[in-house]
């Protein structure tokens, strides 16, 4: 099983792949906090972050296609998590279902709609910002920015060894399907195999964790990770920073004007 399953970074010489991550962190963080924080009404405003996030993949130089089929991931999640605010707020009502004391209002949808739009808006950008810039170097800018150590290197573990242990489930499930040949599996055997086959990969996993923090504090691991590509900020990078701040500022500053 490939790492490729996992990894969402996608290789190029864009300008955004050369910005410093730094940068595109701050930026897609900044991006996120003004379109959840916008009224539910700010339509000009999100077809404008909508356009910017857009114009942003065009220059990054990503088909359009995947990323927008990544970013739909989050509507169905969205979706299930909104689904009772047409139903819980105020005003006209659309329809209605006397028996359950069910009506659904005009206000209730177009915040629904709104939790939607804003939802699909920010995992467009940190999709963008996944596509645009390896996941050490998130990491390693969030750490420069200031997230405690400790988070940024639990990060940093995880990402790097969740190949690990998808590869070795990968493993487990081939020597399952050749031990198992032949139909008429009942599904308490089912059960009672998947039960042995995960409490196998618990115990290789915390085998493994051990001797791979033997070989860390071995080689003067001191509780943060270290990296021997350092972080540049260049000129691009404080003109790419005054476009997009004064973008944002516009898109925001425009939602609730018009809201």
């Amino acid at each position: 099983m490939h790492s490729t399953f996992l990894d969402r970074y996608i290789q190029g010489d864009s300008l955004l792949h050369r910005l410093d991550p730094r940068l595109k962190l701050a930026a897609t963080v900044a991006y996120v906090v003004a379109g959840t924080t916008l009224p539910p009404r700010s339509w000009a405003a999100f077809v404008l972050l909508a356009i910017l996030a857009l114009a942003a993949v065009v220059v990054a130089r990503i088909p359009l296609g995947v990323a927008l089929r990544r970013s739909a991931i989050a509507l169905p999640f969205a979706g299930m998590a909104a689904l009772s605010l047409p139903f819980m707020r105020g005003g006209a009502v659309l329809w209605s279902w006397p028996p359950l004391g069910l009506a659904v209002t005009d206000e209730g949808l177009i915040l629904f709609g709104a939790v939607l739009t804003k939802a699909w808006l920010a995992v467009l950008l940190v999709g963008l910002l996944i596509a645009t810039t390896p996941f050490a170097k998130v990491v390693q800018a969030a750490r420069a920015l200031g997230l405690p150590a400790i988070l940024t290197s639990t990060a940093s573990f995880m990402y790097r060894y969740l190949f690990v242990l998808v590869d070795e489930a990968g493993r487990l499930m081939t020597a399952r399907a050749a031990r198992s040949a032949g139909g008429g599996r009942t599904v308490w055997w089912r059960a009672r195999v998947l039960g042995g086959m995960i409490g196998s990969l618990l115990i290789r996993s915390y085998e493994r964790s051990e001797r791979i923090y033997a070989a860390m504090l071995a080689r003067g691991y001191a509780g943060e990770p270290r990296s021997l590509a350092a972080l540049t900020w260049e000129r691009r990078d404080t003109g790419a920073a005054l476009v997009w701040a004064v973008l944002l500022a516009g898109a925001a500053v425009a939602g609730w004007l018009l809201s």
